[in-house]
């Protein structure tokens, strides 16, 4: 899963005094709750201790723009649910490290702002997904945005170790921003999803 595309933006701040760019943009025609998005990217930044001048894009498409990429980058046919485009070489942190020793910064330098890349999620796909598995399409979006950075972050699942590790780790990031944002939100959500 990887991909490139650009961007509008609508920044979010993890740390007052260094704003994490994320940007969303719309394209794909379906209605989506950008902000809601931006702030479970900056969420998944955060947890994954990425430095808040990290830049990140997430583009929303259609279909066919989706399938046209899927065919461009991946060589495959059809639309897909997620594409990741990775910029800038980057990886978390070590287990253990300071959280102020955040990833692709040195200490007391933030240097310049660090692009993670873009990711690619296709709407349509997604509502599709989750009709399958009957669950609210915003879980399966939540899902498939964490599931690219991720990919962006250099985690992989071609090998059932690298599957066990990124979707324990997936599982784990849904799990906090879940709680984070509260029981009343997902009853809402869970309602207008039905």
């Amino acid at each position: 899963m990887a991909g490139r595309a650009p961007g509008d933006h609508a920044s979010g701040h993890s740390d007052a005094a260094l704003p994490m760019s994320i940007e969303i943009r719309n394209e794909s025609g379906v209605s989506v709750d950008e902000p809601a998005l931006a702030a479970l990217a900056r969420h998944v930044l955060d947890e994954m201790r990425i430095h808040p001048l990290a830049e990140l894009s997430v583009l929303l498409v259609d279909s066919p723009t989706i399938a046209d990429l899927h065919q461009r980058w991946m060589g495959e046919e059809g639309p897909t649910d997620v594409l990741a485009f990775p910029m800038d070489e980057l990886r978390p942190p070590p287990p253990g490290s300071d959280r102020t020793d955040r990833a692709g910064f040195t200490s007391g330098d933030p240097g310049p702002a660090t692009v993670l890349g873009d990711v690619v999620l296709c709407p349509e796909v997604a509502t599709e997904q989750a009709r399958e598995a009957q669950r609210p399409v915003t879980d399966e979006l939540e899902m498939l945005c964490t599931h690219g950075i991720l990919h962006l972050l250099g985690f992989d699942h071609a090998e059932p170790r690298e599957h066990a590790t990124m979707f324990g780790l997936q599982d784990q990031l849904l799990d906090s921003w879940r709680t984070e944002r509260g029981p009343i939100r997902d009853a809402v959500e869970r309602d207008e999803s039905g």
